[in-house]
């Protein structure tokens, strides 16, 4: 009945947690779930006045503009000057996404034929995989280890496989990782993509959620990186808005135009008031971000130093709300969690086989959660 590509998909990680965690509660039990990284903070109360004056207005009933609102990309295009200083044409080099996992399942269909290769690290967000499948590429995997600061070294790619490869997917700071980039690493990334011609793919949904005085960079912002690249950023973890599903692909003209005429004839855009909503987020006040890193930092200090209690080595990351551990098994850590203390973690090996060996605690619940998480895990004995 399915489609050969189907036996190629493995089940989506997430989905399954979702599943054993419902059997859990089922059974009785209070779970407390560190897995998924879904904001647990309510999305800022004036973008939510925003999208209910916006949502009344009968003009906004209609299908929108396929690539975004000119105000919705002006907007963005404003942002990413004020926050990173990247000069953007909002026509020509923004586009609106039903979320960056939009942009990302889909740009590997505009620029990859079956068989071509595309880079993605591994542990990664599985996105990077399953879109390219369904493109009917092949990955290639850049393995991110700690001895390298979860990194890819590009030089140790095939040459070979760069020259049939199409697109480079990376993403800092890193989901699952919370690892941050290092001086030079986007420099390496447009000399490499430049000389292969390769489109460089920037997945950067955590750069506000950054702690201890750490700002995070754009890939966009260095020199060159916009004649080879796009970078897909979302609302979603800045302010709040999961279930918003608004984003955006910002970057090289050419490689916005292919993924806007492959949504031009998938979707239909993202619902107008949404839209109005995201302006009022990336346009008015920060400080909803700054108090949500706050929030995050505090949570941060609370599990690292409780992990640090147990016995585990555990650095506290400078952004996204993740923390990334060491472990012997990662399935069977998750699964003794899961079974005996109620607590969802996420193996590592879903992120890859880079990420066997790991697992990554989200920091999307109260700090009182957080602690009698760390108690219960005392209590059985890890």
């Amino acid at each position: 009945m399915y489609a050969n590509r189907m036996s190629q998909l493995p089940p989506y990680l997430f989905a399954r947690i979702d599943e054993m965690k419902a059997r859990k509660i089922q059974s009785g039990v209070d779970v407390i779930d560190l897995g998924v990284g879904d904001p647990d903070l309510p999305t800022p109360a004036h973008i939510v006045e925003s999208l209910c004056e916006s949502a009344r207005l009968t003009e906004n009933h209609h299908y929108p503009s396929y690539a975004g609102m000119p105000g919705f990309r002006k907007a963005v295009a404003d942002w990413y000057r004020n926050r990173f200083g990247v000069v953007s044409d909002p026509g020509k080099e923004v586009l609106a996404l039903m979320g960056s996992k939009d942009g990302i399942a889909h740009i590997g269909e505009a620029f990859v034929n079956p068989g071509d290769y595309v880079l993605a690290a591994s542990p990664g967000y599985p996105v990077y995989r399953t879109g390219t499948l369904f493109a009917e590429g092949r990955v290639h995997e850049m393995p991110l280890t700690a001895e390298n600061s979860f990194i890819p070294l590009l030089e140790d790619i095939p040459k070979e496989v760069a020259r049939k490869s199409k697109l480079l997917f990376f993403n800092y700071p890193n989901n699952p990782t919370s690892a941050v980039v290092t001086s030079g690493f986007f420099e390496e990334v447009v000399d490499f993509c430049r000389e292969y011609d390769i489109v460089a793919v920037h997945d950067n949904p955590y750069s506000e959620i950054a702690f201890d005085g750490y700002r995070a960079p754009s890939f966009l912002s260095t020199d060159g990186a916009m004649e080879i690249g796009v970078e897909m950023h979302s609302l979603s973890k800045t302010y709040n808005m999961t279930g918003w599903r608004i984003g955006m692909a910002v970057g090289n003209a050419e490689v916005i135009a292919g993924l806007g005429r492959v949504k031009t004839n998938v979707d239909s855009g993202v619902f107008n008031a949404v839209q109005h909503a995201a302006i009022t987020a990336l346009s008015g006040s920060q400080d909803c971000v700054t108090d949500a890193c706050r929030v995050y930092q505090e949570r941060r200090d609370i599990l690292v130093k409780g992990l640090r209690s147990l016995g585990y080595e555990v650095g506290a990351p400078k952004a996204t709300f993740y923390v990334w551990m060491a472990v012997e098994d990662c399935m069977s850590f998750a699964a003794r969690m899961l079974e005996d203390a109620g607590i969802v973690v996420t193996p590592g090996i879903g992120f890859g086989d880079g990420g066997d060996g790991y697992v990554r605690f989200a920091l999307t619940r109260t700090k009182e959660r957080i602690g009698e998480a760390i108690r219960r895990m005392e209590a059985i004995g890890e």
